[in-house]
Order: C-alpha cells, then sequence, then structure tokens
C-alpha cells in the first residue's frame, strides 16, 4: 500500500530535469550540463516527493527507484540535490552526504534514504537558519553511474579568493573526497584563460579515497613517491581549461565544478555559481 498524499513520481532521466522545485537545483545544473554536450556521468533524479517516499520505506517509491537503478548496470553514486542547494546564494557544500561506489539495490536503497537523513541533521538545519531559509528541507537526489577516478578535483573558473580572472584548480590522487573530507593538502593550480600555467605547487596528498571492491570507498595510503608529486599533467590541465571555457559559455557565469580523470577520460561531476567572489586586488 502506498502512502496517502504523497506524489510518486518516476526517477527522471538526467537529462530532462528542469524543474528545480521537484528535482533540486543539482539535478537541474547537470541536466543542463548534458543537453549542452559536457562529459557528465549518466544518471537519473529522484523528486523530492519520492525520495520522501522512499525513506518512509514505501514500496511502490522503492520499486520505482531500483527499475531505474538496475538500468544503470553498476556501481552507481548518490548524492542529495535539495530544493536552494547549489544556487547562487547557496551551495550546502559539505551539508549533506554523498555515497559512493553503492553496488548492491538494497545499498542503494539505504544511500537514499541515508541522504534524506542528512538533509534532516541540525548542522544541515542550522545552516539553513543562517541563510534565512524557514521552509522544511525538499531533499531531491541525483544518481550517477560512478567513476573511479584516478585523479579527482574542483576548479573555480575565476580566483575566489581574489577575484582574479583566472582558473584555480585543486587536485588529489583518487576519489575527490580525500579533498572534501580535508584528509590531503591537495595540489594547487592557476590558470590563465588561455591555458598558460601561473603556478603549480605540489600537496601532501599521503591518502588517496578509493573505492573497496565490497562497495563503498576506502582510504588507502599513496606511495611514497607519489604523495609530493603533481598528481595532473599538461595534457590534464588542458582538458580542465577547455571544460571550464565551455561551461563557462554555456551557464554564462562564473562557476565552482567538480571533475575527475578515469584514465584519458575527463568527467563532470558538479556544477554550480560560486557563491562569493572577491573584488580584484582586495
Amino acid at each position: 500500500m502506498t502512502l496517502l498524499n504523497v506524489p510518486l513520481y518516476a526517477p527522471i532521466n538526467l537529462i530532462d530535469a528542469v524543474d528545480e522545485t521537484a528535482c533540486g537545483g543539482k539535478a537541474v545544473q547537470l541536466g543542463a550540463a548534458i543537453r549542452a554536450g559536457l562529459p557528465v556521468p549518466p544518471g537519473f533524479a529522484l523528486t523530492a516527493g519520492l525520495v520522501d517516499a522512499i525513506a518512509a520505506q514505501d514500496p511502490v517509491a522503492i520499486d520505482l527507484a531500483l527499475q531505474a537503478f538496475a538500468q544503470l548496470k553498476g556501481p552507481v553514486a548518490v548524492r542529495s540535490s535539495a530544493v536552494g542547494e547549489d544556487s547562487s546564494e547557496a551551495s550546502f557544500a559539505g551539508q549533506h552526504l554523498t555515497c559512493l561506489n553503492i553496488c548492491s539495490p538494497d545499498s542503494m536503497v539505504k544511500a537514499v534514504q541515508q541522504v534524506w537523513q542528512s538533509g534532516q541533521s541540525a548542522a544541515a538545519q542550522s545552516y539553513r537558519q543562517r541563510l534565512g531559509i524557514t521552509q522544511a528541507p525538499q531533499v531531491a537526489v541525483v544518481v550517477q553511474r560512478f567513476i573511479p577516478a584516478l585523479q579527482s578535483g574542483v576548479l573555480f573558473t575565476r580566483n575566489p579568493i581574489t577575484g582574479q580572472d583566472e582558473r584555480v584548480i585543486e587536485a588529489s590522487w583518487g576519489l575527490g573526497e580525500a579533498i572534501v573530507s580535508g584528509l590531503v593538502t591537495p595540489d594547487h593550480y592557476r590558470l590563465t584563460r588561455q591555458g598558460l600555467v601561473l603556478e603549480q605547487t605540489p600537496g601532501m596528498k599521503d591518502i588517496a579515497v578509493m573505492p573497496s571492491t565490497e562497495g563503498h570507498t576506502q582510504e588507502v595510503e599513496v606511495e611514497p613517491h607519489r604523495i609530493r608529486a603533481l598528481c595532473l599533467e599538461a595534457w590534464h590541465l588542458e582538458q580542465l581549461n577547455l571544460l571550464a571555457t565551455q561551461c563557462e559559455q554555456y551557464f554564462q557565469q562564473a562557476l565552482d565544478m567538480e571533475w575527475c580523470f578515469e584514465g584519458s577520460t575527463l568527467y563532470l561531476l558538479q556544477c554550480r555559481a560560486i557563491t562569493r567572489i572577491a573584488s580584484p586586488g582586495v
């Protein structure tokens, strides 16, 4: 029996995600990127109403999600796409849970429920209060094919600290969670818009977050010779600069991007407006 008064919408292919009130900002941004031909891993969005029903263990909602999961044919990443998240006023970065390398149907359902719970957490509620957001959290979810990355990081299309018109890249070995969680000091790069390298400073990358054979992820020690070695070569930087240019041309604003390389293939994982940029010279 389904829950009364809960709208159960079928999962939406990311390329068709256009309604932020149902799918959240992250899904809509990724959908726009896919329609622009940018290299986003395939996936689908679970609307906030559907996620609410999955959190309440509604069997019809769970079956809808599992049907979409089966079509991806492999491990997935499960991320929040709360309404209002990844906007120009509020990124919600780090406030909601991300679950990586989810391999089984049961694990996928559990991951969706955990992401929903993270949207109800005291930390997330406090973040909303600081921004003056009074409405109850509406947590949609993005499910995408999981990329077992060799290098990952973030890219700002404009320097968020100085306001200078330059690319800023931070990168590390393995999955980007090592950077997000503060486990490493990432490599730091600055490029001109034309791709000229202004700075490349090695970080301290002694830990890498990698997929586990049993599902989810694990922290592994990095080989000593790679700890202080730059993890990106010139061709990586060329591809990242090209992707930054393509994203800015399409979205027409300064962007905070998350990316990864699987072998020689570059993927765009997230793309949102930079919430705060300093004025040049400040």
